[in-house]
């Protein structure tokens, strides 16, 4: 089988590896691609329109976001509900299967799955904290596919905006679509709504 990986060093735009794919390859294939291949330890690999991208793990301020605004949830979503930071979810219809920084899925759900992704349908909020390599999938390609999917919210955490540091709640789903909810500069507070009712202070994020 033929594949392809774009292979992305953190806060560079420079592609490392690349392989031949064959852009007829199904659904099925591309997950068997997913789930058998030997990726490099550490990495994250998702579907993206088709495609396999390969991404090392992420930098330590990244990672920072992510933990905050994980034990922000945890205070404020229903004891069956949990964030999850390696949670795969598939689009079929999009040619997807994205690993969000962090995604807030039903107990049930998760634990229904055999497998090693869920339906993105499922998940309740998706959040994405860009990286200087990655900044144009998490803003546009990963945001139509996860309004594909009905996802009722999505923050984006965008570290490398061209104006600077923000974030922005989407929600209202429409086709691929969002609606802009709200925008803030790193510094603000950004109110995800109800079932959050959650006040994200971005003051705690590093800046840089």
């Amino acid at each position: 089988m033929l594949e392809s990986v774009a292979y992305q060093r953190e806060e560079t735009a420079v592609s490392a590896l690349t392989v031949d794919y064959d852009p007829g390859q199904g659904w099925d294939d591309l997950v068997r691609l997913w789930e058998e291949s030997n990726w490099p330890e550490g990495c994250k690999v998702e579907i993206i329109e088709g495609i396999v991208t390969v991404s090392p793990a992420p930098a330590n301020r990244h990672n920072s976001i992510a933990a905050k605004v994980h034990r922000a949830l945890l205070g404020v979503i229903p004891e069956d509900w949990n964030p999850h930071q390696t949670l795969g979810l598939a689009a079929p219809s999009r040619l997807g299967l994205y690993i969000p920084d962090l995604v807030v899925v039903p107990d049930a759900v998760v634990e229904g799955e055999p497998g090693n992704f869920v339906p993105a349908s499922a998940a309740e909020l998706v959040v994405e904290i860009t990286s200087k390599a990655n900044a144009v999938h998490d803003r546009v390609t990963k945001a139509a596919g996860y309004a594909a999917a009905g996802i009722p919210l999505y923050l984006l955490i965008d570290r490398w905006a061209p104006a600077g540091p923000a974030a922005t709640l989407y929600g209202e789903p429409k086709g691929d679509v969002y609606r802009v909810l709200q925008t803030v500069k790193f510094g603000e507070v950004i109110r995800l709504p109800e079932p959050f009712g959650l006040a994200l202070d971005t003051g705690f994020f590093p800046f840089d």
